[in-house]
This record gives structure tokens, C-alpha cells and sequence, in this order.
């Protein structure tokens, strides 16, 4: 009797044990944040694999079709914070990085906004210019962009803060620079556009070795620029 007793007892421990194994199993990991290669999304819970991208490499990103009644775009025009319109066709013959924040963000979009302040500054005076999307604009006003670019030093004439209607701005993000955006949600890649309005690369700013992809991409850009002129 004892015996059977304790084979009834080694088997229910053997039972319990497989189903707190497999319990485990299927339970969700703490995770220790995104690996160096990752791009974190504004809402700090999307992540996706990154590497140095091309723009064939984030087709997925896009929308597979235009909405209804809609043309795929490929121009915009947006209010700037000095209350004046641009264009693509105003941004066309230098080269320009494009990126998409929202001024009440308390942290990513502070360090994005540090980092094309450093690129503004070196690159000063050679003809680039920076491209500031706002993903709030019911928020983001020209006034409080003004504001907002003040806190950064941004030049009127290189670093342009645009704002408009949040539909078309999603429609700007998926269509012409392949990035999903949303209401206070965008990537933390920077697309960079050459002087003939098509776009070179994306890279992950928070990366440093992309960063310093990004800027000898420029280089490579304005070399190429002098050269034709000299031509």
C-alpha cells in the first residue's frame, strides 16, 4: 500500500511539475529594452528589427494602396512655424533630412531634436536643410513651433518645423517617406533626401554608427554637388 501510495505521489509531482514548465513556457519574458539594433516607436512600445535601410528595404511599412478616391502623393505642402507654406518643390536642390516628432514628447523627441542640432550646426552654411513633421498638429500651432524651435536654436532658413491636418500628414509619412505615423507616434529614423527629391536612406539616429552614415552620405552629397557645379 505504501508503494502505491508513493508512485500516486511521484506522479502527481511529475503532472504539476510539466504544467508549471509549460506555464512558463508560454508566459511573456521581462525584457532588458531593444538591442542596439532596434528602432523604438514613439509610443515606446513598437519595436522592429533595424539595420542601415534603403528605401526598397521599409516597402512593408507602406500602405499597399492609396486611400479610396485618393492619388498615391508625391509632393506635399505644409504650414511652417513662420505661418509661410512649404513644399517639396521649395526643398528640391540641396539635400534635406526629414524627421517627425511632437513638441509636448518629454524624451525621444528632446534627443532626436539634440541630434539635428548638432547636424544643423555642422553643416551650417552649406545648403542643407532639416525637416521637422509634427505628428500632434492639433497641438503643434506655428506659434508653439516657434516656441518649440527656439528651445533648440534651429535656424528659420535651415531647420523647418511643419505642421497641417494629421490625416494628410499620415498619408505624407506612409507614401512619400515610407514611415508610419500616427497621432504622437513616429519612427526615430531620419530619411534623408537628395537634391533631386528622392530618397537616399533611412538611418536610426539613436545608432551612432548611423549617424555618422547619415552625415558622410551628406559629405558624399555636396562633394558630388561642387563637383557638377565645377563642370
Amino acid at each position: 500500500m505504501k508503494i502505491v501510495t508513493h508512485v500516486a505521489l511521484i506522479l502527481v509531482a511529475g503532472v504539476a511539475l510539466g504544467l508549471i514548465g509549460r506555464q512558463m513556457r508560454h508566459s511573456t519574458a521581462p525584457s532588458d529594452g531593444p538591442g542596439p539594433d532596434e528602432v523604438i516607436y514613439g509610443n515606446d512600445n513598437a519595436v522592429v528589427d533595424n539595420a542601415t535601410l534603403r528605401p526598397e528595404d521599409v516597402a512593408n511599412d507602406t500602405p499597399s494602396k492609396p486611400p479610396e478616391d485618393a492619388e498615391w502623393l508625391s509632393e506635399f505642402e505644409l504650414l511652417e512655424r513662420s505661418g509661410e507654406m512649404v513644399s517639396t518643390a521649395d526643398l528640391k536642390g540641396a539635400p534635406y533630412v526629414v524627421s517627425f516628432f511632437f513638441s509636448t514628447c518629454p524624451s525621444i523627441c528632446v534627443s532626436q531634436n539634440q541630434k539635428l542640432k548638432e547636424l544643423q550646426d555642422e553643416f551650417e552654411g552649406q545648403g542643407v536643410r532639416f525637416v521637422a513633421i509634427s505628428v500632434d498638429p492639433e497641438n503643434d500651432t506655428p506659434e508653439v513651433l516657434r516656441e518649440y524651435a527656439a528651445r533648440f536654436g534651429a535656424d528659420p532658413d535651415q531647420w523647418l518645423f511643419l505642421t497641417g491636418e494629421l490625416n494628410y500628414i499620415r498619408r505624407i509619412g506612409a507614401e512619400i517617406f515610407q514611415q508610419p505615423v500616427n497621432k504622437q507616434f513616429h519612427t526615430e529614423r531620419f530619411v534623408l533626401v537628395d537634391p533631386d527629391g528622392k530618397i537616399e536612406g533611412f538611418y536610426n539616429w539613436p545608432e551612432k554608427r548611423q549617424l555618422e552614415a547619415l552625415k558622410e552620405s551628406i559629405e558624399s552629397m555636396l562633394q558630388e554637388e561642387a563637383s557638377s557645379k565645377k563642370s
